[in-house]
């Protein structure tokens, strides 16, 4: 302590040495060149331009005739009504030493000497204020440090090791007694601040490098911005494992749409972050292809925002068969597997709930890269304390996770109402974490579709398609020449629009406008055979039914089929046929396009699909009957924050791989 504090003082009076030598901003009263009497009999006072200094720092400055008792005043340029006073706190021949007063941050200020009732100016400097980065120790605290911003403690951040939760004193002063089991220290950005970025990663963590009974420590810097009214990309699956033309797909596809929609907020003066929901990479061929987490963090730092990332299963390593050994290369790579931060009103948690088994995996040998969908007791026990640090339950939370809470709703009632069911091994346990407050999302990945849940009037769960859509196939040169989900989805992302605790969003096609919500089928049109697999021979030629199911055949009962991807109960859809409406009933079932896009393609190439990428009964299929085969019906779809999407669609309209 002695050392550093002598190191200090040091520096300050070689900073005052160079002030000398480089002479002053201006004259000081003290000259007596500015026509003032000079009754304090102060003299050879020599004020530099610049000081570096800590948040409550000794200042020492050259000058004769300083006495106890003196107080230096200190004027904010450019803001004359805040003044800050110091007492002198010792007296030498030719120097003056005195505190940094509490509140004073890095700017211009105006100095003064005040005795009784003289006083006299004696010049200006820019101080440069840091936070103190020489805390004492204290009994059992292995990890300390400061947060700061301009050089200003900001109190009541949240600070964690990912078990232990404190918050920052007034001084934005924290002590942690960690065992550092996790390797990180991280704090929970307040909202309206930002931390510095390595390329467009937050660094809102630093790594703990010694052993536990020695004390480390750890200081952030905040940097003061107004990101109230911000926007939230949700990017799920992007699988990216330099195959199925991938990368190109990534790079003219979803990248290209995404920094294209980034601009287009930004000049309107929003702030946009992006954040990951899992699956950037594929673990199945980390070694196969030697394209891991380092390769696909490369492609995501091209995105031209700040990204937060959560893990996926396919995050692991799957030469290893131990779930936290397994997110090694994740948390060397990419940072914690579990966080939360602020954004404006806005509080974010990201969780790891995957339990990577993996078994039979070891080095040299992919295991079965198996994994229990389930958030682990200890990360359970870091978001009981990271929710309980925040007092205002009407915050809106957002919880981010790569496998969803709930199931895919494939079940309806003869109103439409869907059948809820949580699916995640202890979802029950996270959604009792989320009591009492009042407007929670929570956003899902890794099931290459899209749908919702609203589990109560305050939790509603958004699972996200994915970026890769169906893991890059339909894309692929030589495929159908679109990017299509599972559920019929284009492939895309969610696009979160925060105005202080108003939420509102929506699903992003990529390569299509924001307008782009629904699309429709004439089922007369529709029949899925032998044409489009001309290349299929023996048994995947026999398959073309099979996966054909109902579309096999044509219909005539003049009915349409209508995709809202984006469908939530507060939707509204309507047709109407030469001004009259028609029904509207809600279904369950396959969409056509994606049967063709995907299976009968893999067919096509004598190749049978993958069973997980097959096309997924949805729940946000309508249907509609027409009166004939040749009126045209007006469709509008209408979400829940009152946004209108039509379109006249003329019959008979003809099956392709077109996405419209």
């Amino acid at each position: 302590m002695k050392k550093q504090r002598l190191k200090s003082v040091c520096s300050l009076l070689l900073l005052c040495l160079i002030g000398i030598s480089l002479g002053m901003i201006g004259c000081s009263d003290a000259d007596g060149k500015n026509g003032v009497i000079n009754t304090l009999n102060i003299t050879a006072v020599s004020i530099p331009s610049r000081i570096a200094v800590t948040t409550g720092g000794e200042i020492i400055l050259s000058g004769k005739g300083f006495a106890q008792g003196d107080e230096i005043q200190l004027t904010a340029q450019g803001d004359a009504g805040k003044v800050y006073t110091a007492l002198v706190d010792k007296v030498a021949a030719e120097t003056v030493t005195f505190s940094l007063p509490e509140g004073v941050s890095t700017g211009t200020y105006l100095l003064r000497v005040v005795r009784g009732d003289r006083s006299l100016s004696l010049g200006t400097v820019t101080f440069e204020v840091s936070a103190n980065n020489t805390l004492p120790d204290r009994e059992g605290m292995t990890v300390k440090g400061v947060v700061s911003s301009a050089g200003v403690g900001v109190a009541g951040v949240v600070v964690s090791d990912g078990i232990e939760v404190t918050v920052t004193d007034k001084q934005g002063i924290y002590y942690l007694p960690s065992a550092k089991e996790t390797g990180f220290v991280f704090i929970s950005i307040p909202g309206n601040y930002e931390v510095a970025t390595d390329g467009n990663a937050p660094q809102f963590y630093q790594r703990l490098s010694e052993v536990a009974s020695v004390v480390e420590q750890k200081n952030f810097t905040l940097n003061r911005v107004d990101n109230t009214d911000h926007i939230l990309l949700a990017m799920a699956d992007m699988h990216l494992a330099d195959r199925n033309d991938d990368i190109s797909q990534f790079r003219n596809g979803f990248l290209a749409d995404a920094n294209q929609l980034i601009s287009s907020y930004q000049v309107q003066g929003k702030k946009v972050y992006g954040l990951t929901l899992g699956d950037q990479s594929w673990d199945v061929y980390w070694y196969e292809r030697k394209y891991a987490l380092p390769e696909a963090m490369k492609e995501i730092q091209k995105i031209g925002c700040p990204v937060f990332n959560c893990m996926g299963n396919h995050d692991n390593d799957p030469y290893v068969a131990n779930d936290w050994l397994a997110s090694l290369a994740f948390r060397k790579m990419v940072g914690p597997t579990y966080y939360s931060f602020n954004l404006g009103d806005v509080h974010y948690v990201v969780l790891d709930d995957i339990k990577y088994l993996n078994t039979g995996g070891g080095q040299g040998t992919v295991g079965e890269r198996n994994y229990t969908g389930t958030v682990v007791a200890e990360q359970i026990a870091w978001l009981k304390k990271d929710l309980a640090a925040l007092t205002d339950k009407t915050k809106p939370v957002v919880v981010a996770l790569h496998i969803p809470v709930h199931a895919n709703p494939t079940t309806v009632d003869s109103q439409g109402v869907q059948t809820d069911r949580v699916s995640l091994l202890n979802g029950n346990e996270v959604l009792a974490c989320l009591d009492g407050f009042t407007q929670v999302h929570i956003l899902s990945g890794h099931t290459h579709i899209n749908f919702s849940v609203e589990s109560s009037a305050a939790v509603m769960e958004h699972n996200t398609a994915a970026i890769c859509a169906t893991w890059w196939w339909t894309g692929k040169s030589g495929y159908a020449g679109n990017q299509i989900c599972k559920d019929g989805s284009p492939g895309g992302y969610g696009v979160w629009e925060m105005q202080g605790k108003q939420t509102e969003w929506y699903y992003k096609s990529i390569g299509f406008d924001r307008n782009y919500q629904f699309r429709a089928y004439d089922r007369n049109t529709i029949r899925i055979d032998a044409a489009f697999t001309p290349n299929a021979t023996g048994t995947y030629a026999e398959q073309v039914s099979t996966y054909a199911g109902n579309y096999a055949a044509p219909s005539t009962k003049n009915e349409v089929l209508i995709n809202v991807w984006g469908y939530d109960p507060s939707w509204k859809i309507e047709v109407t046929e030469g001004g009259n409406a028609l029904p509207v009933t809600r279904i369950v079932d396959k969409d056509p396009l994606h049967i063709i896009s995907y299976e009968l393609q893999r067919l096509n190439v004598n190749a049978n699909p993958t069973e997980d990428f097959v096309t997924n009964r949805t729940a946000h299929l309508f249907k509609v009957t027409a009166s004939a085969a040749n009126t045209t019906l007006n469709i509008k779809v209408t979400d829940r924050f009152g946004t209108v999407y039509t379109e006249s669609m003329a019959r008979p309209k003809a099956f392709s791989y077109s996405m419209k």
